[in-house]
């Protein structure tokens, strides 16, 4: 029988950003791609992790992957919580999350384009309309984390949309290893009836 092997931790340096006005910048809609961005009110646990993964493999995104299926249902369908979907060409290219912590802050808790998405001109567009869909219900702050695992640049770019840092800590991250993928997998493949 194989031994699970555990992947070894990696080492994450975060930073905190808030900001405190919503953006000034105004961008123009991109061009030679059609663009749509839809509320997902009621995503299902298994597209959800679709984008969640399409987005964030290259960045080890794995908290939402650890989550059985009754647990992110929970979190999606909290009122707090809003997913709204990029699609680029007629399919899906990308994603952000908010989180309505109370009336005056928002958290954005994840955002990010699909590498197919990548060189089109359009992530410095989406990022701010997703301030926008931030800043619409009206509170003194919104907030965002990134880490040195993140796009090289993203810090940068928050910083240029009116975000500052407030805070750093260090952190470590376990990777997921190849039986949680697997398993994955086979959730994400599985209707809920074969499940049982």
């Amino acid at each position: 029988m194989a031994r699970k092997v555990q992947p070894a931790p990696i080492a994450v340096h975060i930073t905190a950003l808030e900001m405190t006005a919503p953006p000034k910048q105004s961008l123009p809609v991109p061009v030679n791609v059609h663009t749509a961005i839809l509320s997902a009110p009621e995503i299902p646990p298994a597209f959800y992790r679709f984008l969640y993964r399409q987005v964030g493999s290259r960045w080890h995104w794995v908290d939402r992957l650890r989550m059985d299926d009754e647990t992110l249902a929970a979190t999606l369908s909290d009122k707090r919580n809003s997913v709204t979907v990029l699609y680029v060409n007629g399919a899906p290219a990308g994603f952000f999350e908010l989180w309505q912590e109370n009336e005056d802050v928002v958290e954005l808790s994840h955002f990010g384009l699909f590498e197919r998405a990548l060189g089109l001109g359009i992530g410095k567009w989406f990022l701010l309309q997703t301030l926008y869909a931030a800043w619409s219900s009206g509170p003194k702050r919104v907030r965002v984390t990134t880490n040195n695992l993140d796009h090289p640049r993203a810090l940068q770019l928050y910083q240029m949309f009116g975000f500052s840092p407030v805070g750093t800590q260090d952190a470590e991250l376990v990777p997921l290893s190849d039986a949680e993928l697997l398993e994955l997998a086979k959730r994400d493949c599985l209707m809920p009836a074969e499940r049982r």
